[in-house]
């Protein structure tokens, strides 16, 4: 894969103020949808997990998390929270039929359009059979730096949900909304949740 080093130190140098943008906020849209329909004591994937907050909330209720950023400073931050996260990159997932879920809150939002199809079949891969998939993207067309220098490739809703049924997942629920990100700016996101 090839990371986007820009993208990665912006969150590296920002962590800290990414981190305080969470505390004490309402979980990630779509968490508790995502939460509702998973079978006690699940195991998860957490996949760009950033300062470990919905990872965090996940174990309180039960659920074990395998936390994954591509950004040290993020895991760190994820660690302090009491997650056990480690470092890797979305083409470092690897295995079959070991998620109940999995959790892509904004993350894939920073890879190279050609290398989505990819991430997602190792994702589908890794998702149990019938196990639950939620993606948190940014709505949009074409790619383009923000203000702070991080990478974003966007997709309109119906691209993203013909990947992944190309992927071979089922959507069954959606949401969009509004917020304003790290650099300040509105933006339009959508959540959407499938089955494996």
């Amino acid at each position: 894969m090839s990371v986007d080093h820009e993208t990665i130190a912006v969150y590296d140098t920002r962590s800290h103020d990414y981190a305080q943008r969470r505390t004490g906020r309402a979980a990630e849209p779509g968490l508790a949808e995502f939460v509702a329909v998973l079978p006690e004591g699940a195991h998860l994937l957490d996949l760009g997990c950033g300062p470990g907050d919905s990872a965090h909330r996940f174990m309180k209720v039960g659920h074990t998390v395998d936390a994954v950023d591509a950004c040290p400073g993020m895991v760190s931050r994820a660690r302090e929270l009491g997650v056990p996260a480690r470092l890797a990159t979305f083409d470092e997932i690897e295995g079959e039929d070991l998620y109940d879920g999995i959790w892509v809150s904004y993350a894939l939002l920073h890879a190279p359009r050609e290398e989505m199809p990819g991430h997602l079949a190792r994702l589908v891969r890794a998702l149990k059979p019938g196990g639950r998939f939620h993606i948190g993207m940014k709505l949009g067309q074409g790619e383009a730096r923000d203000a702070l220098g991080r990478l974003y490739v966007y997709y309109t809703e119906d691209e993203l949900l013909g990947l992944l049924k190309a992927a071979g997942l089922t959507p069954v629920a959606r949401e969009t909304s509004r917020d304003v990100g790290l650099d300040g700016t509105d933006y339009h996101g959508i959540w959407i949740q499938a089955r494996g």
